[in-house]
């Protein structure tokens, strides 16, 4: 992947994740019941971190190989598991959030170095 395309990949995501609606965390804050699910949903910057998680985790997803795949969707069990264990802890939260997308991000850094596409 050259330079400019991975900045068009890169743009392409935050326009996406600029069509979620204001407030909407990737689940339902309607039915939000675990501590940590209230806490995304009462604090806008956990809010968003928590969009920009789902939107890059849903991108990479595809583009990754069966194997891949599975450790990926692997990965993002355990994570919610950790996500969860902070309960209603914000700063835990916010840095769990901060590890995941750097890791999903790691993961299109991956890619792009394996072009060209």
């Amino acid at each position: 992947m050259t330079g400019k395309s991975l900045c068009l990949a890169i743009l392409s995501l935050v326009l996406i994740g600029g069509c979620q609606p204001a407030g909407a965390a990737s689940f339902d804050c309607a039915k939000a019941e675990t501590p940590d699910e209230k806490a995304i949903c009462a604090d806008r910057s956990l809010n968003d971190q928590d969009v920009e998680m789902s939107v890059l985790y849903t991108q990479l997803k595809p583009l990754l190989g069966m194997g891949a795949r599975g450790d990926m969707e692997d990965a993002q069990v355990t994570w919610l598991k950790r996500r969860e264990s902070c309960g209603g802890d914000r700063a835990c939260l916010g840095k769990a959030y901060e590890e995941r997308v750097m890791q999903l991000r790691g993961g299109f850094e991956a890619l792009a170095k394996r072009g060209p596409f």
